[in-house]
C-alpha cells in the first residue's frame, strides 16, 4: 500500500508540474500572437522569424555551452533530425505564423491554433499507427468546423464562394507543420533539452536566412523600429527559449495526446489580450468557433466506454 501511494504521489506531482509548464506555454503563445500582430509595418514577418532564432541560439549558445560540449556525439549523431525539426517546427512555423498575422486576426490565429492536437492526432495515425476511436474522429470534425466558422467570418459557406482568407489558409498549413514537430518531440535523440533548444534554434537561425534574403531581394524587408526591438527581443526570449522548453518538457511528461490539449488555453488568453491591447472585437461567431474547436478537442480526449 506505501508503494502504491508513492507510485499515485509520483504521479499527482508528475501532472501538476507538466500542467503548469503546458500553461505557461500556452500564456506565452497567447503572448506571441498579440506580439506578431504588433510586429506589422514594424519589422516584417522573416525578417522577425530570422533574428528572433538568432537571437535565441545566441542565449542557448552560453547558457547551454556546458551541456551541448557534453552532448556533441548525440547531436552529430542525430543531426539530420534535428535540423527537420528546426527547420519544420521552427521556422517554417513562425514564418507562416508572423505571415499569417499581416493578413487576419490575433484572435483568428490563435482559435485555429487551438486546433493543433487534432493534427496532432491525425499525425500520429498516419505515420505511427496510433489508434484513432470514433470520439477522436467525431472531435476531429467539431473542430474542423470551429476552424472554418473562424476562417470565413462566421458563415462556413462562404469559403465555398470566396475561399479561404490567405492569412487562414497559411495558419491551416503552419498548424500543420508543427503538429509534426510536435509528434516527433516523443521521439527526440537523448540529448539534455537546453542543448535540444539550442541547435535547433541555431538551425532555425540558419534556415531563415533565405527567406529574409528573399524579403530583401523584394524591396519587402522592414528594419525593425524601436517597437520593432521589443518585439522581437520578447519573441526570442518567451515564446522562443521559455515556451519551447516548456512545452518540450511537458509533453514528455505526460506525453504529446494528452498535452497537447493544452493548445485549447491559446485563444481564451489571446481573445483577452487582443481585446485589451489590440482593441480587436471578440465576435459571435469567435465565441462559437471557440466553443466547437475546445469541444472538438475535449470529446477526442474521452474514451468510449
Amino acid at each position: 500500500m506505501a508503494a502504491e501511494r508513492r507510485l499515485s504521489q509520483a504521479g499527482i506531482e508528475t501532472g501538476v508540474r507538466a500542467y503548469g509548464l503546458l500553461t505557461l506555454t500556452a500564456l506565452l503563445w497567447a503572448g506571441n500572437a498579440i506580439a506578431g500582430k504588433l510586429a506589422v509595418g514594424e519589422v516584417s514577418p522573416f525578417l522577425l522569424t530570422a533574428l528572433r532564432w538568432a537571437i535565441a541560439a545566441a542565449i542557448l549558445g552560453v547558457v547551454a555551452r556546458r551541456r551541448i560540449a557534453a552532448d556533441l556525439p548525440a547531436i552529430r549523431a542525430n543531426l539530420p533530425m534535428l535540423a527537420a525539426m528546426g527547420a519544420v517546427g521552427f521556422t517554417l512555423f513562425n514564418v507562416l505564423f508572423y505571415l499569417a498575422l499581416v493578413h487576419t486576426s490575433a484572435i483568428n490565429v490563435a482559435i485555429e491554433q487551438a486546433s493543433m492536437p487534432l493534427a496532432v492526432f491525425a499525425l500520429n495515425f498516419v505515420f505511427f499507427g496510433i489508434r484513432v476511436t470514433g470520439l477522436q474522429i467525431a472531435g476531429f470534425l467539431l473542430t474542423a468546423l470551429g476552424v472554418a466558422v473562424t476562417a470565413a467570418g462566421g458563415n462556413p459557406l462562404r469559403i465555398l464562394d470566396a475561399g479561404l482568407n490567405v492569412g487562414d489558409a497559411m495558419m491551416i498549413v503552419a498548424i500543420s507543420l508543427y503538429g509534426g514537430y510536435s509528434v516527433a518531440l516523443a521521439r527526440k535523440p537523448a540529448i539534455h533539452w537546453l542543448s535540444f533548444l539550442a541547435v535547433l534554434s541555431l538551425v532555425a537561425a540558419v534556415a531563415s536566412l533565405p527567406f529574409a534574403a528573399w524579403e530583401y531581394a523584394s524591396d519587402d524587408m522592414i528594419r525593425p523600429s524601436a517597437k520593432g526591438w521589443a518585439v522581437t527581443v520578447f519573441t526570442a526570449i518567451g515564446p522562443a527559449i521559455v515556451a519551447q522548453l516548456c512545452w518540450a518538457m511537458g509533453l514528455e511528461l505526460i506525453g504529446s495526446n494528452r498535452g497537447g490539449v493544452f493548445i485549447n488555453i491559446v485563444p481564451v488568453f489571446t481573445a483577452g489580450f487582443a481585446i485589451l491591447l489590440l482593441g480587436e472585437t471578440f465576435g459571435l461567431h469567435h465565441a462559437i468557433a471557440m466553443a466547437l474547436v475546445i469541444g472538438g478537442v475535449w470529446l477526442s480526449q474521452q474514451r468510449a466506454a
